[in-house]
């Protein structure tokens, strides 16, 4: 296609493009010594927090049943929490049962420290149980392996796929990838190089949203000070999960929707 001076319209915001990319790459090649450096100090430095202790599932409130699975890498394993009523998917099991009364919130979590979304497909998915609404919470280890925004939109896409082939079509949460850039466990540039990989990471789980049953809830802005962090300063603490599953429960179909998961259909 051709412009009134038969130009190629594309020709120029393709050539920017390319030269951004090349740009970009040129840019982390003179940092590669650096962020190498600061990736292994920073490792050395941080602490290793443990998994949270206790039961994976537990139930909450009375009433009629919804089932919660909370599906992902090392804030579903609970790490910064002592326990998992105190970590992430318990804090979302509170959380629901308390906005929507009259539900038996039954809940599990399923993580693993360090997982990829890639892991999480091959080890994770085949543990789930039978549940009414999934939620997924990924993207940190993601970014932290660089690994580019089109392999992470397609290893969800395989994620919801392989979900809704075991437990049947389920409406599926995807939560927001949490900044980087904002960590305060990360020293810059490094900090700046992980923040854009996560930022990618996190359009292309919302990208996912054309999928039908597929919903997106960003990370909230107001977890990241630093009264929410862990002692590692990486990882959500008990304070952090809590506020992190406030959002997120604001946004479930549990919540949205005018007939919860779970709960027959009204009378025809």
């Amino acid at each position: 296609m051709g412009n009134f001076l038969g130009q190629p319209i594309l020709s120029v915001p393709v050539a920017n493009v390319g030269r951004m990319a090349f740009l970009r790459l040129f840019v982390f090649l003179l940092l590669a010594p650096v962020l190498a450096v600061q990736a292994v100090r920073v490792r050395r430095a941080t602490p290793r927090l443990p998994g949270a202790a206790g039961p994976t599932e537990g139930t909450i409130g009375a009433g009629v049943p919804m089932r919660v699975a909370v599906l992902g890498e090392s804030t579903v394993d609970g790490v910064g929490a002592p326990t998992h009523t105190e970590a992430l998917t318990g804090r979302l099991a509170a959380a629901l049962a308390k906005a929507v009364p009259g539900r038996e919130v039954r809940w599990q979590a399923v993580g693993r420290t360090g997982a990829s979304a890639q892991d999480v497909l091959r080890e994770l998915v085949p543990r789930l149980q039978a549940a009414d609404v999934l939620v997924v919470a990924l993207g940190v280890n993601d970014a932290m392996e660089l690994h580019s925004a089109a392999r992470f939109r397609r290893d969800l896409l395989a994620i919801v796929v392989g979900v809704r082939r075991r437990l049947g079509d389920v409406p599926v949460v995807l939560a927001g990838v949490p900044p980087l850039g904002s960590f305060p466990a990360l020293p810059r540039p490094l900090r700046d190089v992980l923040g854009a990989r996560a930022a990618a990471l996190d359009q292309a789980a919302r990208e996912l949203t054309w999928l039908s049953g597929v919903s997106y809830v960003p990370f909230a802005p107001g977890l990241l000070h630093d009264g929410l962090f862990a002692e590692d300063r990486f990882h959500p603490g008990p304070a952090g999960y809590r506020t992190w599953a406030a959002a997120l429960a604001e946004g479930l179909p549990a919540v949205t929707v005018s007939r919860h998961p779970g709960e027959p259909p009204p009378p025809i």
